[in-house]
């Protein structure tokens, strides 16, 4: 952590930090070129919203911890694959954060949606208090999956953004779950109308036209969450090309997992090498001002991005989508289908029509914590228990 630490000090973009290559960037979804387009990358790494460890909020359930140094990593980056969802639903993929540039309401809602109090919707607090009721209890390490079932959970108060959280177990994806979750028989709540006045101008980042918000009422926006281990200890190289891959579509919400318990939030690649933004670093909690304004530029990463090499991933991760439209979806499914043809590359999970019939129960994680299914996929998918096991007496 002393080591993370000291990478933040110089908070300016070092052009020779990132590799010369002729070799693409991807982030999210977007190409880019070293040589040609550093501005832009740096512009885009810094524009999403970064979550770190934070130091004296008002206590998690008004005695617990006062920050989540040394406990928090994988919290955080639930938070910034969740926030970057948000980003896309309210704000577009191409909306982007310039310091001390005016922000739109939308952003705002976005950000404060994440602030370190209790009635942040996706709040640390909220984050780890809704853990408690997957097993966890609050300042334990959660892995990939126990954050993505948190988040959905979360995501059910959050009537402004209306989504449809999906978390696809036994590395299998359900065509027809996700459409029976997403096709709304009414418009939906929230997606009609959000709160914030600019959201008559712009929707979904978009300019609209009239029968434009009845038809996206239609289709709830999809975050969809796909917990993957990719191996037993490291990661299995057939993979790789099918990771990278998923940073390529636009769909991509990135990758949350990291090193054993040392979460990062992978946001893209180039050449062998995953670009990420990292937690680990404490900064004071924020408070919005006497004006209601918020202090925001450190939730916005101004240097240049980490990178580590991809055979250093530790295998458990969650892979993340978001599709705003039904034909987004389609569009994302086309493009999952074509990768099995890549040669050299491994599935990492499968697409199908409809469950197969010897499938658990696909909610099998809203049984009460003690139950064995729930135990063995947490087991499965959270690698701090590979270091030790909590024995109940």
């Amino acid at each position: 952590v002393f080591l993370a630490t000291l990478t933040y000090d110089t908070l300016r973009f070092e052009y020779e930090d990132f590799p010369e290559t002729k070799e693409p960037v991807w982030i999210l979804g977007q190409k880019y070129s070293v040589f040609t387009e550093k501005e832009e990358i740096l512009l885009d790494v810094t524009s999403r919203l970064w979550f770190t460890y934070r130091k004296n909020f008002p206590a998690i359930g008004g005695t617990g911890p006062t920050s989540d140094t040394g406990w928090g990593c994988m919290l955080r980056c639930g938070q910034m694959i969740f926030a970057q969802a948000l980003v896309c639903r309210h704000l577009g993929r191409d909306w982007r954060w310039i310091k001390g540039k005016k922000q739109m309401d939308n952003y705002f809602n976005v950000l404060n949606a994440f602030i370190d109090k209790k009635d942040s919707y996706y709040s640390i607090h909220q984050i780890a208090q809704m853990g408690v009721g997957e097993g966890k209890s609050i300042g334990q390490w959660y892995g990939p999956n126990t954050v993505a079932q948190v988040l959905k959970k979360l995501a059910t108060f959050d009537t402004w953004s209306s989504l449809a959280v999906h978390i696809a177990m036994d590395n299998t994806v359900v065509m027809e779950e996700i459409r029976r979750l997403c096709q709304c028989q009414w418009p939906c709540t929230g997606a009609a109308a959000g709160p914030a006045p600019e959201s008559d101008v712009l929707y979904n980042g978009c300019p609209e036209d009239a029968g434009r918000r009845e038809r996206l009422a239609l289709w709830k926006p999809l975050v969809l969450l796909i917990p993957l281990r990719l191996g037993l200890t490291e990661i299995n190289e057939a993979y790789i090309e099918t990771l990278k891959h998923c940073f390529m579509m636009p769909q991509s919400l990135g990758v949350i997992g990291g090193k054993p318990n040392s979460a990062h939030y992978f946001i893209g690649y180039v050449g062998e090498e995953l670009i990420y933004l990292d937690p680990h670093t404490t900064q004071p909690a924020v408070e919005p001002s006497d004006s209601g304004c918020l202090p925001d530029e450190s939730f916005h990463c101004q240097h240049p991005p980490c990178r580590m090499s991809i055979a250093e991933l530790d295998p458990s991760i969650a892979v993340g989508f978001f599709c705003n439209t039904e034909a987004d979806f389609n569009d994302w499914c086309q493009q999952i289908k074509k990768l099995s043809l890549v040669r050299g590359a491994l599935p990492m999970f499968e697409l199908v029509e409809r469950q197969p019939s010897h499938f658990s129960n696909p909610d099998v994680l809203n049984l009460t914590p003690d139950s064995s299914d729930a135990d063995r996929l947490e087991r499965f998918f959270d690698s701090e228990d590979e270091d030790f096991e909590i024995l109940s007496l």
